[in-house]
């Protein structure tokens, strides 16, 4: 193959890329990231082949320009890697999680995207022609999001969100990706070159584009949009004398500073309320709960690191965040069943990097950001490149602010990596760079390297990206069919999934579990549910062995433990419970999700003493879950200390009148209490709660009668003979008798 073939199959391989960010795998796990992650990964390793290919064939002529910033790209994958092997948990490290697909495997293929398109991308047409595609993608992608704002079902994430999230999955990042082509468009309009038609299409992807960004309703990511667009006035009215430009961009700055006053002065009023928008942009306050979670999960990432002089240096392990989290959980996060109390990621890039890859990993970064701005900086030799300086570090700036609150993914990783790549450009015409002379090498060599490197490559693909596609696809079969009652082939689909052992296996076994302990919590114990509760407990023990200082896994040991041995005080199965609990308690001493755990495996064994203590202590981790006062309440009378009991229930204001089951409970003991006052306002409750109930009705009216409320008792009974004429008779002489 010729020269120029192999280098227009490697350019149309670097271009075809842009398309990764619209890749959305709807019928898997993790639909958003892990398509793109496979397909770019997949296109990287092809172009990789054919690159080697022509490095042969033709020469080290087509080696990347080893400049500054290549030099510090590369420094940070050398950092990323050696922070993997220094991981708690290599193996996770390396591949990262199925949610967000990072890890180092997928971050080398950044990297050599990177230096493919730096060696082959030689032109500046070629690198404007590839932004264009890329300012054209996220347009797709942009009106995908706003098409999410109606009712169309073959959009994913349609229905009126509030929040758009576009091709990208999570509106965070999606602004992420839409900020940083906003301002390549901003940099494309005002480049001296182009057409009328190009200058309008520029002008329309960056209105578009940051109509996208404020649509996402992602505080962190508008605040960079109008830092960038405010420096960029700024910039470019001093370099080019442009006082108009001067005073828009000093008018645009004053009307926000005068909006977001008046904003934040109407924060209380109806018509900032009721909008979704304006009520979070008007809420800047450090005291909201979304802010202090921020907060919270960055001291735990902060103590964690601190934890140990060889997590200040590598860090925790790449794709580790929750193993500091977890070691130095703050309990405030716990406010209830369905609280988020796991963060993976610390929601800020640069703390990110520091805590999982410690200073060698950190400094590593931010030389990538040092070395892209003094190249902007030198960047004056033409009008055109002092428009690309402006633009560009306009660009780097708003997506640094966007990324203190938030992390990288496939996308943004791809957007980054294309920026760089064009700043790497023009730092060509500041160096002097030596040029290899080209090295002739046979036809036949150059063919046998490549059938070896497409054979890998045909491996590699199969075993990383075919095979955990077919595991992941298997599982959301298996998910399908419970939604659907069948959960024969539910049970089958997930065997099948986890019996791949690959790539994605933790969250894949972890699935399986989630599944097994809902089936089991709706139904008893038969001999079919213990083998596949069995099957459970192989697989998440699998998760224990490979994660040993992850806490997760033990508590699902332990919850899967506590269903075998909930009919039996003396189960073995409630020790092992204990066991794996407790060990998950000393990973996470202040997890109030493992006391809970301890507690119901004392409660199995009857032991309503123990059982009460641990309930107090997710008491005393925090007080302001009411929950975890309910709990110590119901224990408490079950232990017979029932007036104690119930006077914490009472008090702590817990909500069991909006729960059936609740409410049942507490019938039951001031039935055994013979408190028949209480029990008539309880099963006013009842009927409120369940209102086509009779039986609930007509057990209000025996209350009623019972404290001599016969108005409401025969009101009560004639109800309940509405609701099922089988009470009709019943009724009736119910009625007769208080006449």
């Amino acid at each position: 193959m010729s020269k120029v073939n192999l280098e227009k199959i490697i350019k149309y391989g670097i271009y075809l890329s842009v398309l990764v960010p619209l890749i959305i795998f709807s019928e898997f796990i993790s639909p958003f990231h892990f398509g793109k992650v496979l397909i770019f990964r997949s296109l990287v390793e092809i172009i990789a082949v054919f690159y080697i290919v022509l490095l042969i064939k033709h020469g080290r002529v087509h080696l990347p320009p080893r400049t500054p910033l290549f030099w510090a790209v590369s420094f940070f994958t050398l950092a990323f890697g050696l922070t993997t092997f220094t991981s708690i948990n290599t193996y996770q490290s390396f591949f990262g999680t199925l949610e967000r697909m990072g890890g180092w495997f997928s971050f080398i293929h950044f990297w050599m995207f990177f230096v493919i398109a730096a060696a082959i991308l030689r032109k500046k047409e070629d690198w404007l022609l590839f932004i264009k595609f890329s300012l054209a993608v996220s347009l797709f992608s942009a009106f995908y999001g706003f098409l999410q704002k109606t009712d169309f079902q073959w959009v994913i994430g349609s229905g009126g969100r509030n929040k758009i999230f576009g091709t990208i999955g999570n509106p965070a990042l999606f602004a992420g990706y839409i900020i940083v082509n906003a301002f390549l468009a901003l940099m494309m309009y005002f480049r001296p070159a182009g057409s009328k038609n190009e200058k309008l299409f520029y002008g329309s992807v960056f209105i578009l584009d940051a109509i996208a960004v404020l649509l996402t309703g992602v505080r962190g990511s508008v605040l960079g949009l109008i830092i960038g667009l405010v420096i960029f006035g700024f910039l470019y009215s001093y370099s080019f004398g442009s006082s108009k430009l001067k005073k828009i961009t000093i008018g645009f700055f004053i009307s926000v500073i005068i909006v977001a006053g008046i904003l934040y002065s109407l924060r209380n009023t109806e018509f900032v309320k009721e909008s979704h928008y304006l009520s979070r942009y008007a809420d800047i306050s450090f005291k909201s709960f979304t802010v202090q979670t921020r907060f919270w999960a960055w001291q735990a990432g902060f103590n964690g690191w601190n934890d140990s002089i060889k997590n200040i240096v590598f860090g925790s392990g790449p794709e580790m965040f929750n193993i500091p989290f977890s070691k130095h959980f703050n309990p405030k996060f716990f406010r209830g069943i369905g609280s988020e109390t796991l963060f993976d990621r610390a929601h800020n890039q640069f703390l990110e990097v520091l805590f999982t890859m410690g200073l060698i990993g950190f400094m590593a970064y931010i030389l990538i950001f040092i070395r892209a701005f003094k190249i902007l900086n030198k960047t004056n030799d033409t009008t055109e490149n002092k428009v690309f300086k402006l633009g560009l570090t306009s660009t780097l700036i708003a997506y640094m602010i966007h990324n203190f609150f938030i992390f990288d993914t496939a996308a943004n990783y791809l957007l980054f990596f294309t920026v760089l790549g064009f700043i790497n450009f023009l730092s060509l015409s500041q160096l002097q760079i030596v040029i290899n002379k080209k090295i002739k090498n046979s036809n036949f060599s150059a063919t046998f390297v490549g059938i070896v490197l497409a054979i890998a490559a045909i491996f590699l693909i199969y075993k990383f990206e075919i095979t955990p596609a077919k595991a992941n696809y298997a599982t959301t079969r298996a998910i399908v069919a419970s939604w659907s009652g069948n959960h024969d082939l539910a049970f089958e689909k997930f065997k099948e999934a986890m019996a791949y052992e690959t790539f994605g296996k933790y969250e894949i076994r972890h699935r399986y579990g989630q599944y097994i302990l809902e089936r089991v919590n709706s139904q008893s114990v038969d001999e079919k549910t213990e083998t596949r509760l069995s099957v459970a407990i192989d697989n998440i023990g699998k998760n224990v062995k490979e994660s040993k200082q992850d806490y997760l896994p033990y508590l699902y040991l332990s919850r899967l433990y506590i269903m075998l041995g909930k009919n039996d005080s003396s189960s073995v199965y409630n020790n092992l419970a204990l066991e794996h609990s407790l060990k998950a308690l000393e990973i996470s001493p202040t997890f109030v999700r493992t006391h809970y755990e301890i507690a119901q495996a004392y409660l199995n064994k009857k032991n309503y003493s123990e059982a009460a203590k641990w309930f107090e202590k997710t008491v005393n981790l925090n007080p302001e879950v009411l929950l975890s006062k309910w709990y110590l309440g119901i224990t408490l009378v079950q232990g017979g200390r029932v007036l104690e009991g119930l006077e914490i229930i009472e008090e702590s204001g817990y909500p069991y009148k909006n729960e059936e089951t609740d409410l049942l409970r507490m019938i039951d003991i001031y039935i055994s209490l013979n408190d028949l006052r209480k029990l008539a306002e309880l099963f006013e409750a009842l009927t409120v709660l369940k209102p086509k109930n009779p039986q609930y009705f007509a057990s209000l009216a025996a209350a009623y009668k019972q404290i001599g409320e016969k108005d409401k008792a025969i009101k009560a009974a004639q109800v309940a003979a509405g609701l099922d004429p089988n009470f009709a008779k019943e009724a009736q002489d119910f009625i007769d008798s208080l006449r």
